[in-house]
Parts: C-alpha cells; sequence; structure tokens
C-alpha cells in the first residue's frame, strides 16, 4: 500500500551497497558505529550486541582506563563498550572522567578516582553504577570489595577537595595517596554470579560478563535432555508430501526468558540457554496457569510439545508445564557436597557455615564435606539435623564462602515418568 518511488529505491539500494560493504570489510568499526549511534537505547544495544555475538566479534566490558565515551575498536575484533552507554552516568560525568585521564594518566584505585574528579557531579549513585557496570574492575580486587569501599573513597575525595579549596598542604601525602588495589583491607567475598550479571542488567540493559543459565551449567544435565541448540541443528526431513519427521514430539528445554510478546490470546516467549535461542508459545489456559513465572529474565524450564513450522522454517514449542529452574533444583537436591580450602581457619569457616545452614534448615539435602590437608583426609557428612533446603540464596552464599568450584550438588533421579523433567 505505500508506493516507493524510484528516486528513494535508489537511494536506498546506494545505501544498502555501502553500509554492506562496511559491515563484510570493516566488522569491528561498522558494529562499533552502530552501537554508538543507538547507545541511549538499550533495546537496540542488547539487538547489536547480539549480532556481534553471531559475526564472531568480541564485546569488552566498559573500563574505567580504557573506555571512551562511545563504543570503540580496540584490537582486531574487539569492540570496547562505551562509558556513555551505562544507565546513571551522564555525559559530563564521562567528559570528566576522560579529561583526567588524559591530562594525568590512568586511575590506579578507587581513592584515586575519587581523589581526582569532582564529587559534586560524580555522586555515590554514579559510583556505584560504575562499580555495577565491571567500569571499575581494574581498581580493586573485586565488585563486593570495590562496593563497600566507595563510602571510605568519596569521604577522602571530599577532604582532598576541601583542603584544596582551603590552600592546605598535606606534608605527609597522606590524603593523596591512593590505596593499592590489593589492599586487604575491608576485602570482600565477591558476589555471586546472578548479583553481579543483575547488576550488569541494571546499568547496560544485558548480560554482559556471562549468561543466567551459567550457574546452573554443572546441572543441566540432570533435568534436560538436550540443549537448544541441538533442537535447533535438527531440520526435520521429509520427502514428497510427507508430514516433518519429530512433528509433535515432546520435550523440556530450560534458559532464560529474553523476550516476551503478547498476541491476542496467546504469548510468545524467547527462551535462551546460551547455546540458541527458540520461540515458546503460551497458550491462554497454561499461560494463566504459569504467568507469575513468565516474566523477562526468570530462568525457567518449560516442557512441551515441540514442532517445525515451515511456514516461518524454524522449530516451535509449544508450553504445557513451566517451573523455575531454582525451585526445580531445590526440590531435586539430594546432597551439597563441600571442598574445604586448603588455607581456610576452620574456626572462621565453620562458623560462617553453621550461620549459611541455619535458616535453611530443616530440609532434606544432605550437607557433606571433602576435606584434604597436610596430615589428614577426610569425607565427613554432617548430622541429620543438618540437613537443609537447597535454595539459591544458599548455595550463592556457599559459593561466596568455598569458591563455585568447590561447591557441588547430586540430584535425585526424576520419577517413574522419565518422558517428564518435572516428574
Amino acid at each position: 500500500g505505500y508506493g516507493f518511488n524510484k528516486s528513494h529505491s535508489a537511494a536506498y539500494a546506494l545505501l544498502s551497497f555501502q553500509t554492506a560493504y562496511l559491515k563484510a570489510h570493516y566488522p569491528g568499526a561498522f558494529m562499533a558505529a552502530v552501537l554508538s549511534a543507538d547507545m541511549d537505547h538499550t533495546d537496540k544495544v542488547v539487538t547489536f550486541k547480539d549480532e556481534c555475538d553471531r559475526m564472531g566479534l568480541q564485546v569488552l566490558p566498559p573500563d574505567i582506563n580504557r573506555s571512551v565515551h562511545e563504543f570503540a575498536v580496540e584490537a582486531g575484533d574487539t569492540i570496547r563498550y562505551g562509558l556513555g552507554a551505562i544507565k546513571g552516568v551522564g555525559a559530563s560525568v564521562v567528559e570528566a572522567v576522560l579529561q583526567q585521564r588524559e591530562a594525568y594518566g590512568a586511575y590506579t584505585s578507587l581513592d584515586d578516582l575519587c581523589r581526582r574528579l569532582d564529587l559534586i557531579r560524580i555522586n555515590r549513585r554514579v559510583l556505584e553504577a560504575l562499580v555495577r557496570s565491571g567500569s571499575l574492575d581494574a581498581l580493586g580486587p573485586n565488585r563486593a570489595t570495590l562496593m563497600t569501599r566507595v563510602g571510605s573513597a568519596m569521604q577522602l575525595g571530599e577532604q582532598n577537595s576541601r583542603a584544596q579549596r582551603a590552600g592546605q598542604v598535606d606534608l605527609f601525602g597522606l590524603a593523596g595517596a591512593p590505596r593499592s588495589s590489593q589492599d586487604p583491607v575491608g576485602f570482600q567475598p565477591e558476589w555471586s554470579d546472578s548479583i553481579r550479571l543483575q547488576g550488569e542488567r541494571e546499568t547496560l540493559g544485558l548480560y554482559l560478563s556471562g549468561h543466567p543459565i551459567n550457574r546452573f551449567e554443572p546441572d543441566l544435565g540432570q533435568f534436560v535432555g538436550s540443549r537448544i541448540a541441538d533442537v535447533l541443528s535438527d531440520r526435520p526431513a521429509q520427502g514428497p508430501g510427507e508430514r516433518p519427521a519429530f512433528l509433535g514430539r515432546r520435550a523440556s528445554l530450560a534458559g532464560y526468558v529474553h523476550e516476551v510478546r503478547k498476541r491476542g490470546t496467546r504469548v510468545s516467549v524467547e527462551l535462551d540457554d546460551r547455546t540458541g535461542r527458540i520461540e515458546v508459545t503460551f497458550f491462554d489456559e497454561v499461560f494463566q496457569q504459569y504467568r507469575e513465572l513468565i516474566v523477562k529474565d526468570a530462568v525457567l524450564l518449560v516442557e512441551g510439545q515441540l514442532r517445525f513450522d515451515e511456514f516461518s522454517d524454524r522449530w516451535r514449542l509449544a508450553a504445557s508445564r513451566v517451573m523455575e529452574l531454582d525451585r526445580l533444583r531445590e526440590q531435586r537436591a539430594q546432597r551439597i557436597t563441600l571442598t574445604w580450602p586448603d588455607s581456610a581457619p576452620p574456626e572462621l569457616f565453620l562458623t560462617r557455615l553453621s550461620q549459611l545452614l541455619a535458616p535453611c534448615r530443616p530440609g532434606s539435602c544432605t550437607v557433606a564435606i571433602r576435606y584434604s590437608g597436610s596430615q589428614a583426609r577426610a569425607n565427613l557428612e554432617l548430622a541429620p539435623e543438618w540437613r537443609v533446603r537447597a535454595t539459591r540464596t544458599l548455595l550463592d552464599d556457599l559459593e561466596a564462602l568455598f569458591g563455585r568450584e568447590a561447591v557441588r550438588v547430586g540430584y535425585a533421579p526424576p520419577l517413574a515418568d522419565s518422558q517428564s523433567a518435572l516428574g
């Protein structure tokens, strides 16, 4: 219904050719420019980041000592995230950061950053956004520690500013001496993956340093028989007049909800498990049953009927049952095994461990400790009264205390109906 005249057609054809040429021959520079052009629109940044992944371009996290205002090519096929694309960090803040960096060199610590910048414009909210986005990773041992140091670093910066305004000179250089990034004072265990990724989601609009499904990776084989990429790679073979193979096959897939779209009485969800994405359809009756779970960024296990849509040439899943993956893991967990760190002080660790386990008692999940020291080795199982519920909070806290690789969960086998991942 739209009359697209020849002058428009010719102009668009020329632009299409030029941009296609640039994308093919200068992919890094082209995608950096595309990301920068829409850096204020989070939804578009997410789409373009996905395209970078598809093209094999790595998008590096923002860095207070490397990033500029826009997205920029750093080396080869890598693009550095622009400071101007961080939510809550305005253009004037980025300008001040870059001016100081150009004039006096890289920032060496959080204290150094606060000492050199105007804390009237760069307030606590801005600093916390920089921490959560990963922009200050080079200035401290981890984001959790940096976040706890924001207050004291701002106090030091304000003290230094007052002294300068009053014309005072610090004879011993105490106010201006930046603390080393390795300073153990105030050290905090790193945030769990879920907290770290949520901080990136809030400040960047996307998960940059990981994927919400990562924390379930070691256990996914207990819940699903295949990943989304495995399903998408199987295009059903069919002869003339034959119906596609696998039509109506039941399947269970896990992933996080990347997008939710409502179309009349149907709801479509884009499910992403890092290996691929698939569209999941919820008809009204199923959607009403699980509507509280079907929200953006939820990590779900969806069971339903898998079919190949010839019109769109792709697989779709018609959902029949849904469960939060955290909830399913809690229900099926039978045993938590903790590997005791070599250098852990027993009294401190035992006290902290009992504090973490206490709120999750009673439960049905046994807790065991694998100890290996210079003089003894043992596998210890805590008494039945220390059985717990394997909640997401408990597992996150245990990983923060022992380390991610030192926490392993053992599961009960599925119930008699082996076709159902949800039992």
